[in-house]
């Protein structure tokens, strides 16, 4: 179980205020942050990364990665993340980046092959496709056998098809590798095809919602 019960000051879209965290995950939930832009849903899933300063306290698994503003370094903390922008090392090859990671080279080439992506293994990132590059990201973030998942828009930069395709592989590897999975994103078909959980956040407020509210408070993209 992740419990979270923290504060941090941001500058979100209106100006200065007090992300507040105080909220459980289960083990296996598939958690998607909904809410504008600036409303904190980032820096939530950074500062349980280790990569933003908060106060208060973290709990996963019954390890304290936050104590007061004592934090477990980032290294320590069985996180994968999936990046908005991929950030990927595009002086390497696929596979290198993947054992960059964790220079276990069978497990990356089952996760090449999981991805659909083995076959291009040997190419730089740089020319890599946006969806190519996506499941090279998603692939390095498991190279660390997570057991949480973290993903910021994943996503947005892709065009229908190849989003519909990758939100099946998502959930398809959520469910395989028994993870805990907290995912930011704006597309409510995204939200109704993989969340256990919604939560919006509103200001630096996290609530959570029925996952019935999408059909109330969205039109079918």
């Amino acid at each position: 179980m992740l419990k979270m019960a923290f504060e941090r000051q941001l500058c979100g879209s209106s100006g200065k205020m007090t992300l507040h965290v105080n909220i459980d995950v289960n083990k296996g939930d598939f958690v998607v942050i909904m809410g504008e832009s600036g409303a904190g849903k980032s820096t939530l899933l950074r500062t349980l990364a280790g990569l933003e300063d908060a106060y208060g306290s973290i709990i996963f698994e019954d390890t304290a990665w936050l104590e007061g503003t004592k934090k477990l370094a980032v290294q320590q903390r069985n996180v994968g993340f999936v990046f908005q922008d991929y950030a990927l090392f595009d002086n390497m090859s696929v596979k290198e980046n993947l054992l960059f990671v964790n220079p276990d080279n069978e497990f990356a080439q089952t996760l090449l092959e999981m991805m659909e992506i083995a076959q291009i293994s040997h190419r730089n990132v740089r020319q890599l496709s946006g969806g190519q590059k996506q499941r090279v990201a998603l692939a390095r973030a498991l190279m660390r056998r997570p057991k949480l998942l973290l993903m910021d828009e994943p996503l947005s930069a892709l065009d229908p098809r190849m989003r519909r395709k990758l939100t099946g592989q998502i959930k398809m590897l959520h469910e395989r590798f028994e993870m805990t999975t907290l995912m930011v994103s704006h597309d409510v078909n995204e939200a109704k095809e993989m969340a256990t959980r919604l939560w919006f956040v509103e200001n630096g407020q996290v609530a959570e919602y029925p996952l019935s509210v999408l059909d109330t408070l969205y039109k079918e993209e």
